[in-house]
């Protein structure tokens, strides 16, 4: 049985803080949030992205933002088309398992969290997780200028290993810190992380956190944070990742919850942190999204 510190829930089960209010219907979402601005864009690419469940891949080059005041030059092939560039990414808590020093073991003060490749320990530690490779890039924009690029933010993304269990956490991992990283944007406010498929574990749909800080000083000192979300992952990619062998625990979990039920995502879908994804079991993942801050 997993010892978790007092006070914090037990181990994989869904943090008090996750809980941000009612429900609501997604029509009342999308006529708040301007359906007209939604389907301005003219692409059918960007409401199937926008589809709990569906997954699609944009063309390399497409923009990474619909917004016309955006200057980024190049895009990664699965950059999420999100066509209402005004919608700023829902905010959530980091969760009961950080690493930031917000509860607990603060990873962003150790020398080595400044990578791109986060499968591996770093310090005193080498281990290396495994699981299907997924390739994970965020393009960050800045809503209030224009959805200009955030070139120079720092993004801090972590994760949960193929099993469900958490570096400097779970039983037998507290000295481990694998699926943890910053990288610095680049100067189409882009960040790319090559990681592994996450894990299905019950009370929460699969998913990636990250924080986004204005600057990698700010991120590597634990300093004030412009935005903490969370990418959810396509029903497709993980029901294919979950047939393979080695994920056999979330094969079984996964089904337990679904994108409406999960009390991060349930209050919209998770229509604007569902990320654009492709690739298969063999070749592997890619993933991304436009957050737009």
């Amino acid at each position: 049985m997993t010892v978790t510190p007092e006070g914090q829930p037990p181990r994989h089960e869904p943090h008090p803080n996750h809980d941000r209010g009612l429900e609501f219907d997604l029509s009342t979402l999308m006529s708040r949030r301007s359906l007209g601005m939604f389907l301005g864009a003219g692409t059918a690419a960007a409401l199937a992205a926008c589809t709990p469940g569906g997954s699609s891949s944009a063309p390399s080059g497409s923009p990474s933002s619909a917004s016309a005041g955006s200057t980024a030059s190049a895009s990664p092939t699965v950059t999420r088309a999100i066509a209402e560039c005004g919608v700023e990414i829902p905010q959530e808590t980091a969760g009961p398992y950080p690493g930031d020093g917000s509860n607990g073991p603060n990873v962003l003060e150790a020398s080595g969290v400044v990578r791109q490749d986060i499968t591996s320990s770093f310090g005193t530690s080498a281990t290396k997780t495994d699981g299907v490779p997924l390739t994970v890039t965020l393009t960050l924009l800045d809503n209030a200028n224009g959805c200009v690029p955030l070139a120079g933010a720092a993004v801090y993304a972590w994760h949960c290993d193929k099993q469900g269990r958490y570096s400097l956490y779970d039983s037998g991992l507290e000295n481990e810190n694998f699926l943890r990283g910053v990288q610095e944007a680049d100067a189409n406010g882009q960040v790319t992380f090559k990681t592994v498929y996450p894990g299905a574990y019950n009370g929460r749909w699969p998913h990636i956190h990250f924080e986004v800080f204005e600057s990698m000083n700010n991120a590597t000192a634990a300093g004030q944070v412009l935005a903490v979300s969370q990418i959810a992952l396509t029903d497709a990619a993980c029901r294919e990742v979950y047939a393979s062998t080695g994920y056999e625990t979330s094969a079984r979990n996964f089904p337990n919850t679904t994108l409406r039920s999960d009390n991060v995502f349930g209050e919209d879908g998770g229509i604007y942190q569902l990320a654009t994804m492709s690739g298969s079991v063999a070749a592997g993942y890619t993933a991304g999204l436009n957050v737009t801050i």
